[in-house]
């Protein structure tokens, strides 16, 4: 969403497209004027007025640090240490990508204040306002929470830092969402192609959907019925099984991926991203069968500067709306997603009888307490209630 500033006739003009929660940021802003004719919100070109805009819109979350006219190079420096803090200790990119954008919303919330004087009371009011005004998630707090902690101890170097006043926000006691056997089945029967293929993955083996999409050819044995899972979350690798009923089609779809690598190759690509610094130890593994996704994109993508071509792993919002179109047309009224199949998996297992510690080491959970939350959605499992109404 962009966001346009330039004087207009001495006043500060402000240009941006309707956004019901900008404009209301924006009437907020004492000495504001609305000129229908130029679609331009107007505000007198003082200091005060100015700072107030800034602040308003920042607020709204829609805007990074970097969006706003904020001339500060030490903020940019700032950023950058951050950054290269954060790929120095190996966290995964969308670990990077969420802290960043908490610590640059946390730098424009003090926009006007030098990066080095912000402290615990500023941590505090900052995380304050999100659980108050904004309302956000307990989880989503923890996350801004982690991301700022992580910014004052390996950047500003400020290792004593405790965030002990701030408002938390309300952690509600939520269950998963479960489908039954007979459910998934309909969802699946609605699903064709690679994306059964990967839904019936996720159902099968309990993991998550980026872990799923993420798999490459040397991750599947089939002699031993296993799948290797690598840097799930936390940075963990992991085992889970591979259900025998999957062998065949899995076996046909990577003979299919197989050949379009070839294709790839002769056409003078057919290299995929390694993880780490692979691609420098290995030169040639770029292009190694054993290295390509077992999901791969249908078209290569390009890089207009260097006219290069490759793929990358399937998007997750097509196996996403592939879901959730099926769970409409299969008429289930849940909120079920591709992260249901994993609640599901789980569930079903504890049904069947299997140890807890079992399913914990298979869903890849550190804590077995995490594990626990499926026994309060089992129905008719091993240690199931009977209702009363049941007997009458």
């Amino acid at each position: 969403m962009t966001i346009e500033f330039f004087y207009y006739m001495g006043m500060l003009a402000i240009r941006t497209p309707y956004q019901k929660t900008i404009v209301e940021a924006l009437k907020s802003v004492p000495g504001k004027t609305w000129n229908p004719d130029l679609c331009l919100w107007l505000l007198p070109d003082k200091k005060a007025a100015s700072e107030a805009l800034l602040r308003a819109i920042y607020e709204t979350g829609f805007y990074t640090l970097l969006d706003l006219p904020i001339d500060s190079p030490d903020r940019k420096e700032t950023l950058k240490r951050y950054n290269d803090a954060l790929f120095a200790r190996h966290y995964s990119e969308r670990t990077n990508a969420s802290y960043r954008h908490w610590v640059e919303r946390f730098l424009g919330y003090f926009y006007d204040r030098d990066t080095a004087s912000l402290g615990e009371a500023e941590a505090n009011r900052f995380l304050s306002m999100l659980a108050v005004r904004e309302e956000v998630s307990a989880s989503t707090q923890n996350q801004a929470l982690a991301a700022l902690l992580f910014f004052f101890r390996n950047v500003l170097t400020k290792k004593d830092i405790e965030l002990k006043e701030l408002v938390r926000a309300r952690k509600p006691s939520r269950l998963p969402i479960v489908l039954s056997r007979e459910e998934v089945k309909a969802v699946l029967a609605q699903l064709q192609g690679d994306a059964w293929l990967a839904a019936s993955l996720l159902y099968g083996t309990g993991m998550r959907l980026s872990e799923c999409l993420s798999l490459r050819v040397q991750d599947i044995d089939f002699e031993r019925s296993e799948i290797l899972i690598r840097n799930g979350k936390g940075a963990k690798d992991r085992h889970t099984m591979l259900p025998s009923s999957l062998k065949d089609p899995l076996r046909e779809h990577l003979l299919r991926i197989k050949a379009i690598h070839k294709e790839d190759l002769k056409q003078g690509w057919g290299a995929v991203p390694l993880p780490g610094a692979l691609d420098r130890k290995y030169p040639a593994a770029e292009k190694d069968w054993l290295w390509q996704w077992v999901f791969p994109q249908e078209r290569r993508w390009k890089n207009k500067e260097t006219e290069a071509e490759g793929r990358h792993h399937m998007d997750e919002s097509i196996l996403q709306r592939a879901v959730r179109l099926a769970v409409a047309r299969a008429g289930i009224a849940k909120r079920a997603s591709c992260h249901s199949f994993r609640h599901s998996f789980a569930t079903q297992l504890l049904e069947n009888g299997h140890d807890i510690r079992t399913v914990q080491e298979l869903l890849g959970h550190s804590d077995v307490k995490t594990t626990m939350i499926y026994t309060h959605v089992l129905n008719r499992g091993p240690s199931g209630v009977r209702s009363p109404f049941d007997n009458l």
